[in-house]
């Protein structure tokens, strides 16, 4: 322990992961003389409030050993003592703001935080042993195959500052906390992009007020102590640490290699996106909805309850005004045959002969559903409007394209390059729609 340490520096910080072997994640957190033993436990079930909704839950317990201090301090009884409750609550809430519990399942983690030994800080060392140990679950709930996606979106870890007029201090041990006039916890997190955040500011004037100057001293050093935690903790979890803000698999309800390669480009920052193929996956849903929107939620639904993870399905197709919107959801087999795009074609202007120009208006539709363990589907609808020809234009494309006038590009689509022709399509506009919907949510 470095007992001259200057006033924005740590204490000695030690975090020992796997320190024991029976919970499904555990670690020994040492911060100067402080040491806390973070255990992660995973069982079935969630409580009532939760049991049907596919969602998971997290809490924690904490408690000082007897022999944690220099005088002994009496076992938590059935009731704990109104500080361990406060903390262990606060270990709960600043834990479950690093999570997207959606994607737990119906489980519950136990974060149990034992002090073994108290000199300061032993609800910020909680907080930050704690997070170690519950990647260390997740690492292995994901490798036992129990859970698809890591349910940790960001990494958090927490210290105490404090001080008064001779100046403020980073990471107290407990003479310094005994003697501050200003006492503060500060837990943080950090996202994929790097973002910090706060999940709690706990201060108090011990002896008084504080000014503004020192509020923004204080923050600065627990942002300072706070991401140098969270170096040491990927530093211990070494491998482990892929857990962190792991982004989550997206099965696409296709095979389409054109499909892929274009959900990938604009969904993968977000999702690992992934074909049926890629994971071995042969099935065939039935689409019987009696819309574009009905037939995408029963394919991506049936493809997550095969998957366990996050699937997206689009339905597709040309609906005429003057036909009702048909062929709608039967524009691959219009004719009555599966994918015979001439027969289609033919059929089509058979029944638009006798519609004068005014009236042959369309469009092209799509409509993409999202669906996610534990939470409520998103599906979005795009349109691209045009009109439908007497004879066939252009050489490009597929389906109705040649007979379809796009109103965007002032030609028909199999007369549009396709990088054009993608830019404004129904899919394309279904898919900004999707991600202004996913934006939203955020």
């Amino acid at each position: 322990m470095n007992e001259m340490r200057r006033r924005d520096e740590l204490r000695e910080v030690c975090i020992t992961p796997d320190y024991t072997e029976m919970a499904a994640g555990s670690a020994l957190i040492c911060c100067g003389r402080t040491r806390v033993l973070c255990t992660a436990s995973v069982q079935d079930g969630v409580p009532p409030f939760l049991k049907g909704t596919g969602k998971g839950w997290l809490t924690a317990e904490y408690a000082m050993l007897p022999g944690s201090t220099p005088q002994r301090k009496a076992r938590d009884g059935v009731k704990k003592d109104g500080r361990s409750v406060e903390i262990q609550r606060l270990i709960g809430r600043s834990l479950r703001a690093a999570c997207d519990l959606t994607r737990l399942g119906e489980r519950t983690i136990y974060i149990d935080c034992d002090v073994l030994q108290a000199d300061g800080g032993t609800r910020t060392a909680s907080i930050t042993g704690g997070f170690a140990a519950l990647c260390l679950a997740a690492h292995r709930l994901i490798e036992s195959g129990a859970i698809q996606d890591s349910p940790i979106v960001k990494q958090v870890a927490a210290v105490s500052v404090g001080g008064g007029d001779g100046g403020c201090t980073l990471d107290l041990a407990y003479t310094q906390d005994s003697r501050a006039e200003v006492d503060m916890n500060v837990v943080m997190t950090r996202d994929a992009k790097g973002n910090l955040g706060y999940v709690e500011v706990q201060g108090t004037g011990e002896h008084g007020s504080y000014s503004r100057a020192q509020l923004d001293e204080l923050l600065s050093l627990g942002e300072k102590g706070a991401t140098e935690l969270m170096r040491m903790q990927l530093d211990a979890l070494g491998d482990r640490a892929g857990v962190i803000c792991k982004k989550p698999r997206l099965v696409l309800a296709s095979n389409n290699f054109g499909k892929l390669r274009e959900l990938k480009a604009i969904l993968g920052e977000i999702y690992d996106v992934r074909s049926m193929r890629e994971l071995g996956i042969n099935a065939d849903v039935e689409e019987n909805g009696e819309t574009f929107e009905e037939n995408a939620l029963i394919k991506a639904r049936a493809l997550m309850e095969l998957t366990g993870c996050a699937t997206l399905a689009d339905d597709s197709g040309l609906c005429v005004d003057a036909l009702n919107g048909r062929p709608g959801v039967h524009s691959a087999r219009y004719c009555g045959v599966h994918g015979d795009d001439e027969a289609n074609n033919q059929l089509l202007l058979k029944e638009l002969e006798r519609v004068d120009e005014a009236n042959r208006t369309a469009h092209y539709g799509c409509a993409i559903a999202l669906c996610r363990p534990g939470r409520e589907p998103v599906v979005a609808y795009g349109a691209c409007a045009g009109r439908i020809l007497r004879e066939y234009r252009g050489e490009g494309g597929f389906g109705y394209d040649p007979l379809f006038y796009s109103d965007d590009l002032g030609m028909t689509f199999a007369e549009a390059d396709p990088e054009v022709k993608n830019g404004i399509s129904h899919r394309r506009r279904a898919i900004q729609e999707l991600l202004a919907r996913l934006e939203a949510e955020a």
